[in-house]
């Protein structure tokens, strides 16, 4: 485990495989850098993989008050740290992370997005609203069971799935994680893909599973981004098969 310290002094803990250019890994929600862990060795025979918990995740410092700014500035530190320019593949909200920080003329390559949650829908963008408000209500009273239930409420769980949450042996980690579904949140904004995300000029690979849910995103996503390149890989859900995706990012990214 190493560390690199970002611009308001906080520690982002991260670990560095493999020899090649520089390939930033980013989580999404409720992941402290776990969930990227095997797709690491699958790209590090190519690539240098800086694969990172982000700010208040396993062991990366939190300085509060939180910004999405600050998050940007993390990834910034890591990127002046593994070389620039930077390619980034971001998975889920991550993904919208990634996006952001290729938005604001970060130093990145490219980048690759898998299954960005953004909402198109009215209805789903008023939920959306509704959920926000929910969880800063809860994550201020510190009621980190409701912060997780309502999160997979608006993922789409039934209430048979949140009672089986309760009793897996995962779910006090997922509590420690509960009070960055609010960064998550906030990196994914008013819900739907911004339109800051026509700044983009790196290579931009747009990428989604089986799931119909994430096909309308990523078709906004891809229209906003002149360079981007849609894609949707078969048999895969919203963790996609790192031996399957793999191959998918060494090609474009190469």
């Amino acid at each position: 485990m190493a560390y690199v310290r970002s611009r308001d002094g906080t520690r982002i803990a991260y670990e560095a495989t493999g020899t090649g250019p520089p390939v930033v890994l980013v989580g999404g929600g409720l992941d402290d850098g776990s969930e990227n862990a095997p797709l690491a060795p699958r790209l590090a025979g190519a690539f240098t993989v800086y694969n990172y918990a982000r700010r208040g995740r396993a062991r990366s410092g939190d300085t509060p008050p939180y910004a999405l700014a600050r998050e940007l500035e993390d990834l910034a530190a890591l990127i002046a740290e593994a070389g620039a320019p930077a390619c980034l593949f971001g998975a889920s909200s991550g993904g919208a992370l990634a996006l952001e920080a290729a938005a604001t003329g970060l130093p990145v390559a490219a980048v690759a997005v898998y299954e960005v949650p953004y909402l198109i829908a009215p209805g789903d963008l008023t939920r959306w609203r509704t959920y926000v408000s929910d969880l800063a209500a809860a994550l201020a009273s510190d009621q980190r069971a409701e912060a997780l239930e309502l999160f997979m409420r608006v993922a789409g769980s039934t209430e048979a799935d949140i009672a089986r949450a309760r009793t897996v042996q995962a779910w006090p980690s997922l509590l420690a994680l509960a009070p960055t579904l609010a960064y998550d949140a906030a990196c994914l904004g008013a819900g739907h893909p911004p339109p800051r995300l026509a700044e983009v000029r790196c290579r931009t690979l747009v990428l989604t599973g089986d799931n119909p849910f994430f096909h309308p995103a990523a078709e906004a996503i891809a229209d906003l981004i002149p360079t981007a390149d849609r894609r949707t890989m078969p048999n895969q859900g919203h963790v996609a098969d790192p031996a399957t995706l793999a191959p998918v990012l060494a090609m474009f990214f190469a």
